[in-house]
């Protein structure tokens, strides 16, 4: 079964936290939307007086959850001139969200066969700039890994176990999220956690594209979600369309709608429930 392309090499540095700022510098320098500042555990994550919050106080205290989502719908209004349902601000900043930290916790499982462990409290968010820092911390890697014995690391059997580490992570991060927001967004269960199944995956397959090499990124999100894995409602179900070139191109259905239609009526997502086959044909092949 395919894993992650790339296996680990020896590291001087000399615990968990050193090696993960390495990699998310390193995912940050190839990925350009991903626009996330690493931070140390003791400094602070903003300018003086600037509203910087953290994932923990956000899923707990209603207010800050209010604060994200009107800053959101301001951004909207700013971007395209429109007003944005309470509701739609709050899909949008949370797939926003859940995109960045899930591929801060896919990143290294894709690139060194790490999986990084992200509290809530160790994300730090501006809602008015929509800007976001992380503070590294541990991560689960094989036996076989050179930092396996660093203190705070968390040596599994193999890479099924690696894998099932990755959703637990993302799983674990973005359960109390949900559970404040998801009234907000007005929508049940299963199409919240579709949601965080559809920026997992998404994530994996655009370092795939990323690193020249799509089909390694489809495999690897495949074997992650092969199907529907609690709590994630569905898998990758990743299927091949046929250009009139006889060029085969990936492309799946997400599980969830990030309403950006109810923006824009005109733009749907090339993953989007609502984008047809011959559309994403068509925009494949222009």
């Amino acid at each position: 079964m395919t894993t992650a392309p790339q296996t680990c090499t020896p590291q001087r540095a000399e615990s968990c936290p050193e090696i993960l700022t390495a990699t998310y510098r390193r995912l940050t320098g190839m990925c350009g939307a991903l626009r996330v500042r690493v931070v140390p555990a003791g400094e602070a994550a903003g300018r003086p007086g600037s509203p910087w919050t953290d994932g923990e106080r956000l899923a707990a205290e209603p207010a800050w959850a209010d604060v994200f989502i009107a800053a959101e719908a301001a951004r909207v209004t700013d971007l395209y001139g429109h007003e944005a349902r309470r509701d739609v601000a709050a899909t949008r900043w949370l797939h926003q969200h859940l995109w960045t930290v899930c591929l801060l916790m896919s990143g290294p499982w894709y690139l060194e066969r790490r999986v990084a462990r992200i509290r809530p409290r160790d994300v730090r968010l501006d809602p008015t700039t929509g800007e976001t820092a992380v503070v590294p911390g541990s991560f689960s890697c094989l036996a076989g890994d050179p930092a396996a014995h660093l203190t705070g690391t968390r040596v599994v059997v193999d890479d099924e176990a690696l894998r099932a580490e990755l959703r637990a992570a993302v799983a674990d991060y973005a359960r109390p999220l949900l559970a404040a927001l998801g009234s907000r967004l007005r929508r049940g269960p299963r199409a919240l956690w579709g949601m965080v199944a559809d920026d997992l995956v998404s994530g994996i397959w655009h370092l795939g594209v990323l690193l020249g090499d799509e089909q390694s990124g489809v495999a690897a999100a495949s074997a992650l979600l092969p199907t529907a894995v609690a709590p994630f409602p569905g898998g990758a179900a990743f299927r091949d369309l046929t250009t009139a070139g006889g060029e085969r191109q990936p492309t799946r259905t997400r599980l969830g709608c990030c309403l950006h239609y109810k923006i824009r009526s005109e733009e749907t997502c090339i993953t989007c429930p609502r984008t047809c086959d011959a559309e994403r044909l068509r925009r494949l092949q222009d």
